[in-house]
């Protein structure tokens, strides 16, 4: 039997900005892509802890070091520079390896700097 597991998380990401204009996504800052093992396109569902609401998009990576966290086309709806985001990503993983599972976790504090990590 194979289960959805989460696979990846960055936890309290306050977002930067928003471009109404691009084509859609979410664009992270490189570094804290590596940091959880999103890859580049890959399918995220985000939640926006200032009004509830979730939504799914693709992960796009940010200049490194700049921790930009900015909603692109029409997520840019979805929330507004400081409100803080939960980006998940998970993966099908076989129920005998999902009995030693260990997402990866990072959680962002003010500027989003990283102040505590899981799993990495």
């Amino acid at each position: 039997m194979q289960i959805h597991l989460l696979k990846s998380k960055i936890h309290r990401a306050s977002i930067t900005g928003g471009n109404l204009d691009y084509e859609g996504s979410l664009t992270i800052a490189e570094d804290l892509m590596e940091k959880v093992g999103f890859q580049a396109y890959e399918r995220i569902l985000c939640s926006n802890m200032a009004n509830g609401q979730r939504f799914e998009t693709y992960a796009i990576p940010g200049p490194r070091g700049s921790r930009v966290i900015v909603l692109n086309g029409a997520a840019a709806h979805c929330g507004k520079v400081g409100d803080r985001l939960t980006i998940m990503s998970f993966a099908v993983v076989d129920s005998q390896e999902a009995a030693h599972w260990k997402p990866r976790v990072i959680v962002l504090g003010p500027e989003n700097k990283i102040i505590n990590e899981r799993g990495i």
